[in-house]
C-alpha cells in the first residue's frame, strides 16, 4: 500500500471536487459484480460527457505523477468511478473483480475529494494476512493498493464522503517485480538529486531498463 498526497494542488483539487459534486448520481450497485452487489450501498456518477471530463482529468494527473507512475507502472485504467456515500451507506467486505471491461485489474486506488471532518465513519479498511488498516484520507490524498485484497468502506454515519476510485492494469503483472522496480526508481532519483556518480547512475538505469524488458507485458 502506498499513500500519495499531492496528486492535485489546492486549486486543482477544489475545481475537481466542484465538478464531481455537480454530476448526476445513480445507484452504485449497478457497477458491482454479483457478490459485491449484495454489500454495496452508495451512489456513483452516471455516464455522460461531464463525468468523462472529470475522469480524463484524473487520468492525466495520475499518469504525470512520478510516484504513482513508479508504483503502478500503468498500462491502462481498467475503470474509474466517482463515488458518494451519505448517512447509512457503506460498501461491505469484498474483493474487486479481476477483470473489468476486458482489462485485468492489478491495482486499486481511492482518491479522497472530501476532508474527513466533513463526515463521520466511512473509513476505507484494507485487510492483509496480518491486520486490517483503516484509512480516513485527507482531501487530495490517494491510497494505492493491490486489487486482490479484501477491503470495505465502513458506514458513513453523518455528512457525505465523496471519492474517486479506480483500477489499474499494470505493465508489470507481478507485485514483487513492481516493488523491485519502485526501489530502483527511488535509488535512481536519489542519485540524480545528489549529483551522484554518473557511472553508478547509468548502471542502475540500465538494470531498470533490462528488468522492464524482461517483465513488461
Amino acid at each position: 500500500m502506498i499513500l500519495i498526497e499531492d496528486i492535485f494542488d489546492r486549486h486543482g483539487l477544489a475545481a475537481l471536487r466542484e465538478a464531481a459534486a455537480a454530476l448526476p448520481f445513480e445507484d452504485g450497485a449497478a457497477s458491482a459484480g454479483r457478490l459485491a452487489r449484495q454489500v454495496k450501498r452508495n451512489a456513483q456518477a452516471g455516464p455522460g460527457p461531464a463525468r468523462d471530463a472529470v475522469v480524463a482529468q484524473v487520468e492525466a494527473a495520475l499518469l504525470r505523477h512520478p510516484v504513482f507512475a513508479a508504483a503502478a507502472r500503468p498500462k491502462a485504467f481498467a475503470r474509474i468511478l466517482i463515488s458518494r456515500y451519505g448517512p447509512g451507506q457503506a460498501y461491505g467486505a469484498h474483493v474487486d473483480d479481476a477483470l473489468m471491461q476486458g482489462a485485468r485489474t492489478d491495482l486499486s486506488f481511492t482518491l479522497a475529494l472530501t476532508p474527513p471532518e466533513d463526515y463521520e465513519g466511512g473509513a476505507l479498511v484494507i485487510q492483509d494476512r496480518v491486520e486490517s488498516r483503516g484509512f480516513r484520507l485527507n482531501a487530495g490524498e490517494l491510497v494505492l493498493y493491490p486489487s486482490d485484497t479484501l477491503h470495505e468502506v465502513q458506514p458513513v454515519t453523518t455528512g457525505e464522503r465523496m471519492a474517486i476510485v479506480g483500477w489499474v492494469t499494470s505493465w508489470i503483472r507481478s507485485p514483487q517485480h513492481r516493488d523491485i522496480l519502485f526501489d530502483l526508481d527511488t535509488a535512481i532519483a536519489a542519485e540524480e538529486a545528489g549529483a551522484g556518480d554518473r557511472e553508478q547512475l547509468s548502471r542502475l538505469a540500465r538494470t531498470r531498463s533490462n528488468l522492464l524488458r524482461l517483465w513488461a507485458e
